[in-house]
């Protein structure tokens, strides 16, 4: 995945609370794989209308919106279902960042593995942002994972809290399995040592 430093870009405010899952993917598309097209998949039913025509009133089509990296939205955003393919969705229309309140406990795990930054802030502060991004359509948000803090489209900056293990992923652009197969020569090491001295532990490998 690509490493997230800092990101500053348009951001769109979502204002509606306890967007789950199925509204940034329908399940019915579930079984694609994983690509580019899922770009095209996001909040369809909400930016589509039933013949594929942009909705018009959906924030995300509106010109000064358009091409947003970063999404503020209000509490338990990613709720519902879990599916990583929201993520999937995110990410492949070029969201690097959602600042909420809260989220979806599933969701928000999906994102560190997949490279969007999910943000938490008090549920004032994303109001406040998104109350600014309204009267300032097409405004943009610095997200900084290595200061750690947004700064909002007034210049003020906000500080917030993530886990080191998973800014040194995002920051490196590794998910957990990468960043496993980093520490590969100190496992096989242990490995040996483990099977020298407790040898009736040993898992035989069959070719």
């Amino acid at each position: 995945m690509d490493p997230f430093t800092s990101v500053t870009a348009v951001a769109v405010p979502f204002d509606a609370v306890n967007i789950d899952t199925d509204r940034v993917i329908p399940a019915r598309f579930l079984h694609k794989p994983r690509g580019p097209e899922y770009a095209g998949l996001l909040f369809h039913d909400v930016r589509f209308d039933e013949d594929g025509r942009e909705r018009a009133d959906f924030i995300m089509n509106q010109p000064a919106f358009r091409g947003a990296r970063i999404i503020v939205a209000a509490d338990n955003f990613g709720c519902g279902s879990s599916r990583e393919h929201a993520v999937w969705a995110l990410a492949a229309y070029g969201i690097r960042a959602v600042i909420a309140p809260s989220f979806g406990d599933i969701f928000f795990n999906n994102c560190f593995k997949i490279g969007v930054l999910p943000v938490v802030v008090p549920a004032e502060t994303a109001a406040v942002l998104r109350r600014q991004l309204h009267a300032m359509p097409g405004a943009s948000i610095t997200v900084d994972l290595e200061a750690q803090t947004v700064t909002g489209p007034d210049g003020a900056h906000i500080p917030f809290a993530v886990d080191p293990f998973r800014r040194q992923g995002l920051l490196r652009g590794e998910d957990e399995i990468a960043l496993t197969l980093g520490h590969e020569a100190a496992i096989a090491a242990f490995e040996r040592r483990h099977a020298g001295e407790e040898p009736w532990l040993a898992v035989e490998r069959r070719a």
